[in-house]
């Protein structure tokens, strides 16, 4: 009976969290939609905000009419046109008090992230922490800069070391190049061992040449 049980939970539990990682991100995309059209009705006539109301009840709507308008934002983000007005934007909201602070840092932090020519999240690597001897798998975000970077002398990379199963918290640590050892594992392959906590091993890759240096960020 145990073996039984355990055998359907493997076939359901994977469908089951991925339906509810959808419901759940389609739920925030319909109720981003359903805010836009509450604000609209606040703002239009009475007459006007009538016929949206009906949208709300329209399933499914939220969802496309939100990916539509991401598919032209970026449209209209990637010509010279809209980089202009982008920039004059941003300028504006960088002279509000306190809005300034969060809107540039978050702003920083999403460009390395997902910026193509970025080297943020583009390579695992095994590093000792948290004590020499215990080995964890880490990711490269850069190289460490600003005033930190004057007191570290020598070749030093950025690591963010997830926690598991849950790996949108971890730490961050500035470590000597010559203390990290390059993975040939993807970041893909590495998330799930993290996730798994080491149950779902990556396949064996052909080893790196030794002395090799890490990827994307050779001088």
């Amino acid at each position: 009976m145990k073996k039984y049980l355990i055998a359907g939970l493997l076939v359901w539990l994977p469908l089951a969290i991925t339906i509810w990682v959808l419901h759940s991100v389609l739920g925030l995309l319909d109720g981003v939609f359903a805010w836009l059209l509450s604000a609209s009705q606040a703002v239009l006539p009475a007459a006007a905000a009538e016929p949206l109301e009906k949208l709300k009840e329209i399933p499914g709507l939220g969802v496309i009419v939100m990916l539509l308008g991401l598919l032209l934002t970026g449209v209209f983000a990637t010509n010279i046109a809209g980089q202009w007005a982008l920039a004059q934007g941003g300028r504006l909201v960088n002279r509000i008090p306190i809005v300034k602070s969060i809107y540039s840092s978050v702003k920083q932090v999403s460009d390395t992230l997902f910026s193509s020519s970025g080297n943020a999240f583009r390579e695992a690597v095994l590093v000792q922490y948290p004590r020499a001897g215990s080995w964890t798998i880490a990711f490269v975000t850069g190289r460490p800069g600003g005033e930190a970077a004057e007191h570290l002398h020598g070749e030093y990379l950025s690591l963010y070391v997830p926690t598991t199963p849950n790996p949108t918290s971890g730490f961050f640590l500035m470590v000597p190049r010559a203390d990290v050892i390059a993975l040939q594992m993807s970041v893909d392959e590495a998330l799930k061992y993290i996730i798994s906590m080491g149950v779902v091993a990556p396949p064996l890759h052909l080893p790196r040449v030794v002395n090799e240096p890490v990827r994307n960020l050779a001088g």
